[in-house]
């Protein structure tokens, strides 16, 4: 009976840490946010907070008047505080055509919707790209001696 004690005392000291344990971790959440605050503020601070989401690919359409455009499956709408880029200056919304190459970045809002962040315009310029003259020159070159 004594040996028996001390292994019960164990199982049950153990079944209440096993119960307390969700508690205190429910109990570590983050503070509600203040009631006082608008909606819309804090839905401003969890966009803020997100990150853009990298995009590439042909421009598939235009639609001016929306101010839109489709790459991939993706449309993507153009704000005011959308930077256009086009060769490394700025551009703007009447810059953005059809089987053109774009690559920037976008917001993704509550309501489902993609807001461009940034809209770059134009192929890569080789003196950006990630990849070295030196790989890109042998590839190119038909006359490249494989390597041994």
């Amino acid at each position: 009976m004594k040996a028996k004690i001390p292994s019960l005392t164990a199982a049950c000291l153990a079944a209440c840490i096993l119960c307390v344990s969700p508690a205190l971790a429910q109990g570590k959440k983050s503070p509600a946010p203040d009631a006082s605050a608008s909606p819309g503020a804090s839905a401003a601070a969890t966009e803020k907070a997100a990150r853009p989401t990298a995009y590439r690919g042909k421009i598939l359409s235009v639609d001016a008047s929306a101010k839109t455009f489709t790459v991939g499956k993706h449309t993507i709408k153009v704000t005011d505080e959308t930077k256009i880029t086009k060769n490394d200056a700025a551009a703007a919304m009447s810059d953005i055509v059809a089987d053109e190459q774009v690559r920037g970045s976008y917001w993704k809002k509550e309501d489902g919707s993609l807001e461009a962040k940034s809209v770059k315009l134009g192929a890569k310029t080789a003196g950006k790209a990630k990849s070295g003259a030196k790989t890109d020159a042998a590839e190119a070159s038909p006359s490249a001696e494989p390597k041994k």
